[in-house]
């Protein structure tokens, strides 16, 4: 994280090097980038930008003089690429995981404390003195998580590594590592070459994102009340119903049905089906 910035527009945002050298959270990694995939996040996250899809965005590339091992296949073939640096940025960085592994290592106070700083900055419809704040938190990001994905499936995206640390708490889409966009509709299309169980498949993507979310209620759950937890419970159980209601709406708007009518959802899974087959 190089630092934040505030534009002529009053808009803050974070800006991160992402392939600029180890950091102490790289673990084993060289924290280096390839210029290949160093490409494809740059022109993807513009693209997502420009096609209405909250995401982070990139500023910058710039070539380096270091050599990256890597094995692209992650078959045993391991090349020497070039590497790069991207410039990107977003309104806030924080994920479902930075709030996890303060939960799980029981640092409650840090983990109240956080929680409060992201609310206080990126969620200015919650009232800091609110005893239900956290509750409206969880409420919110419950909500845009399934806009998020029901856009994602909008434009046959496929993230590729779903899990908590590449969920963001803003529901905007970060981490583009092995993404990608289906050519022809198919459930089962997986961008991910190591995802051999097809856990991260596109049309797992929605079920991923709800597991995540009960991660989030897991690491939330210290700080609730008996009362609060029974209700965030019933927030997560809506997810789904959310997530289908966008859904719908989304591919009625693709098909430009008007109004509303019973075999409307009839109509997109036929559809669907029918993309399949063909």
């Amino acid at each position: 994280l190089v630092g934040v910035y505030t534009n002529r527009h009053g808009e803050r945002w974070e800006l991160q090097l992402k392939g600029s050298g180890k950091t102490p959270y790289s673990r084993n990694g060289d924290g280096r980038a390839v210029l290949r995939s160093s490409v494809r996040e740059f022109l993807c996250s513009e693209a997502m930008h420009y096609l209405g899809i909250p995401t982070s965005r990139a500023a910058s590339l710039v070539v380096s003089d270091d050599d990256v091992w890597r094995d692209q296949f992650y078959n045993g073939n391991i090349k020497k690429e070039r590497g790069a640096v991207v410039l990107r940025l977003a309104k806030s960085w924080f994920r479902i995981g930075s709030l996890e592994i303060l939960a799980h290592s029981g640092e409650l106070d840090l983990l109240r404390r956080l929680l409060d700083f992201i609310i206080q900055e990126h969620f200015p419809s919650i009232a800091m003195n609110d005893s239900n704040r956290y509750l409206e938190f969880f409420s919110t990001v419950v909500s845009e998580t399934a806009d998020l994905i029901s856009l994602w499936m909008s434009v046959g995206f496929a993230h590729g590594v779903c899990n908590t640390d590449n969920f963001s708490l803003l529901s905007i889409t970060i981490d583009y590592g092995p993404f990608g966009f289906m050519d022809s509709y198919d459930p089962n299309f997986v961008p991910n070459t190591s995802d051999d169980e097809r856990r991260y498949k596109i049309g797992n993507q929605a079920s991923v994102g709800q597991f995540n979310l009960s991660k989030l209620l897991q690491a939330l759950k210290p700080l609730l009340d008996p009362r609060q937890k029974q209700l965030a419970s019933q927030i997560l159980k809506g997810y789904g119903e959310h997530y289908y209601s966008r859904f719908t709406e989304l591919f009625k708007a693709k098909l430009g049905l008007l109004g509303e009518n019973e075999n409307d959802n009839y109509l997109i899974a036929f559809l669907l089906k029918v993309s399949l087959l063909c």
